[in-house]
């Protein structure tokens, strides 16, 4: 029987959502789908999460966001960590949670160490919220200048010329070049995601739509002020349909990458 200490799944995505906004109630199920979390289940059929769970949740996350891990690299390191072995979540200080009282240090409390030389904070909003010479990014992200105009060329950022003639990289894309970068390493290279470029111009549009007809924005051409109240529907709004669309997007990549042979039993 559950203790006091287990939450259920709308306690946890609340707790988690101010360091992860985009995170909603389907994505945490599509995590327990995909096998990565595993919640104790009351007699009726709801889902309690133990700290346990929502430290395993936390690495999952950070993995996700911090080290841009498709899910199947970060299944194979959690399995590395429930059978004992050494695993990038050994950096994150996550034990388990039998050995490790619930008010000890956060899992996320050590950054995982990284591939990049950065020289300050990339994400600091002082570095995001400015654009910065193109031959400054490696020593910011990490990342050659060669591999920046190839982004620029297939469309996925795009760069401003200073008055001087300098190309400048906005800081908001530090973390898209970050990205496409760790893509590199299973040879996928920035020509290829010319089609990940026009996805995106045909879902804004289709997200337009539905976010005019669910009421978060307004169509029609009409000019007014957003309320506060109306751009956090927005913004809520938006998170769960990116959340939605990628578990979407996901299942029938995967789908398509299964082997034959992978299909259901038969008994």
């Amino acid at each position: 029987m559950p203790d006091a200490g287990y939450v259920t799944i709308g306690k946890v995505v609340k707790r988690l959502q101010a360091e992860y906004p985009d995170l909603s109630v389907s994505k945490v199920r599509y995590l327990e789908d995909e096998g990565l979390l595993t919640p104790s289940r009351t007699s009726g059929g709801y889902r309690l999460y133990s700290q346990h769970d929502i430290r395993r949740l936390e690495a999952i996350l950070y993995l996700q966001k911090n080290r841009f891990l498709p899910l199947q690299v970060i299944r194979e390191e959690l399995d590395k960590a429930d059978a004992g072995e050494p695993s990038l979540l050994d950096s994150l200080n996550r034990v388990d949670a039998s050995t490790t009282p619930v008010s000890g240090p956060s899992p996320l409390a050590t950054p995982l160490p990284t591939s990049h030389t950065a020289v300050e904070d990339v994400d600091s909003q002082d570095v995001v919220e400015k654009f910065h010479p193109i031959n400054h990014v490696p020593e910011l992200i990490g990342v050659p200048v060669s591999f920046v105009r190839q982004l620029s060329e297939a469309g996925v950022i795009t760069m401003r010329r200073s008055p001087r003639g300098r190309d400048l990289v906005d800081g908001r894309d530090f973390a898209l070049i970050r990205a496409c970068n760790e893509l590199g390493r299973y040879g996928i290279q920035p020509k290829n995601l010319r089609w990940y470029v026009q996805a995106a111009n045909r879902e804004s549009g289709t997200f337009e739509q539905a976010l005019v007809s669910f009421g978060a924005r307004r169509g029609g051409g009409v000019e007014a002020e957003d309320t506060p109240e109306q751009r956090q529907q927005f913004d809520n709004a938006l998170n769960n349909m990116l959340a939605l669309t990628d578990a979407v997007r996901d299942t029938l990549i995967r789908r398509r990458l299964k082997s034959p042979h992978d299909g259901p039993e038969t008994r």
